[in-house]
Order: C-alpha cells, then sequence, then structure tokens
C-alpha cells in the first residue's frame, strides 16, 4: 500500500489492481482496511479507527483513490464526488487509435447486474443514463497509443465501456472486447491525479499516482516526460477561488 498523501481528515492511496477498495464478496482484505491497520501501526491508536471510502476503483483499475479519516471529510468529499466539485484524469492504453486524437464522446448507458457489464447506446432508452467523457492521444509506441481522459459523468464502467464502443477497448479488459489479458491480470486504465479543494482546509490539493510497475507503461511515462508535461503532487496554501477550473 502506497501512500500518497496525508492528513489529518484525508489519506491519499496508489490502488495496485490486485487490491480492491472495499469489502466484497471475494473475502479478500480491502484497502479501507488495510489503511485502518495502516493507522493504527503509525499513531498506536487503541480501538477502532474511522475510515470513510468517498469513491470507488474497478478492482483491475489502477491509480488515485481518495480515503476519509473523519466523519466531516467523509460527509464533505462525498458532497464534491457527487457535485462534481473536483477533477480526476485518467490514462487508458489502447491497441487502436481513436477516430481523432482528441475528441468527446456520448453515450447513454445501460448496466446490466447479472453481467457485471454497461451497454453504449447512441440514443437514450429505458434505465439508460447519460455518460460523457472527453480524451485526447497524448503518446504512442509502435504498437498501443495513451489516451488522457476527463469524467463529466461517473457511470459503471463509464471508460471502459465507450472506448469499447468505438473500437478502442483497454489492453487487456477482456469483458470489453481485448483479446488478451494482461499479465497481472488487470488492464490498462489508470486513475493518474485528482484535483480538489481540500473539504476542511480550503487548500488546493493535487495528487499524482505514479504508473504500474510495467513495461509499457513506463515507456509511456519516458515518453511524457520527454514532452515535458511534468505532473507532480502538490498542495497549495492559498488557491485561487476556482483552482482547477471545475463547475
Amino acid at each position: 500500500m502506497e501512500v500518497l498523501y496525508e492528513d489529518n481528515h484525508l489519506i491519499v492511496i496508489s490502488k495496485t489492481c490486485s487490491e480492491i477498495v472495499q469489502a466484497d464478496k471475494t473475502g479478500d482484505k480491502p484497502l479501507s482496511e488495510m489503511i485502518q491497520d495502516y493507522l493504527k501501526d503509525k499513531y498506536h491508536k487503541p480501538g477502532n479507527v474511522f475510515i470513510g471510502v468517498t469513491h470507488r476503483l474497478d478492482r483491475p483499475t489502477s491509480g488515485v483513490v481518495v480515503f476519509a479519516k473523519t466523519s466531516k471529510a467523509l460527509s464533505r468529499m462525498n458532497d464534491m464526488f457527487r457535485d462534481h466539485d473536483l477533477q480526476k484524469i485518467y490514462w487508458a492504453v489502447t491497441k487502436n487509435c481513436p477516430p481523432s486524437d482528441e475528441g468527446t464522446l456520448e453515450d447513454y448507458l445501460v448496466r446490466v447486474e447479472r453481467l457485471n457489464k454497461s451497454f453504449a447506446y447512441a440514443q437514450s432508452k429505458p434505465g439508460a443514463k447519460k455518460a460523457v467523457l472527453h480524451y485526447k492521444v497524448i503518446a504512442k509506441t509502435d504498437n498501443y497509443f495513451l489516451l488522457q481522459i476527463h469524467l463529466e459523468t461517473g457511470r459503471h464502467h463509464q471508460i471502459r465501456c465507450q472506448l469499447s464502443n468505438i473500437g478502442c477497448p483497454i489492453k487487456g479488459d477482456l469483458k470489453y472486447g481485448f483479446p488478451r489479458s494482461n499479465p497481472d491480470g488487470g488492464i490498462s486504465l489508470h486513475a493518474r491525479s485528482i484535483d480538489f479543494v481540500h473539504p476542511v482546509s480550503k487548500k488546493h490539493i493535487h495528487v499524482v499516482a505514479p504508473v504500474p510497475d510495467d513495461s509499457l507503461w513506463k515507456a509511456f511515462q519516458q515518453e511524457i516526460d520527454k514532452q515535458g508535461l511534468v505532473d507532480e503532487t502538490f498542495v497549495e496554501d492559498n488557491p485561487t477561488q476556482n483552482p482547477v477550473g471545475l463547475k
């Protein structure tokens, strides 16, 4: 478990594709419990330690996950995620190039619970929810493309489903049409960064998750570095009123 940022109210973790955010039917130990153990040990806390889940990532996805250490932070972060008062950036690796190097995808997604899968449609239909994302191709190798993605909505498997719908399934994502699995069992979708105004201190927080320890991801990181696109975690004490261009 890698801690990317921590203060009295929040702790931000770099999740791997083998970890789950909270308990599920697998019985595997979730990050929420790992963090409780970490805090008990680090601060010598007796008894129960409060940890609140503010949002989730699919198990095969890696990257930034924010947890609350206080009920006040949890309530306010839940409101921020619901109202989209923060910005999350994802990186996705695809074999195929999108129709254009930059664009917006708008679909209507229907979630089928028994399959744990979503399906995209061009027009609304009963049970469908509108899904909007913006993408940009930011790097490429001989065989793969790296897309940067900003979500306007947060639907079930949204990025995976919408990219598959345009013929660009994410590398390793068998559920959405990629022909081969990744060696680590994950998919090449990474929650790269999160930007928000701290719910208590009101500081501007920008947290970046390093790419997975994989040769393809490292190659993309080197390409990004060559472009001079520096992206690092920081805390700004006196942010502007709207530091990350949020709604």
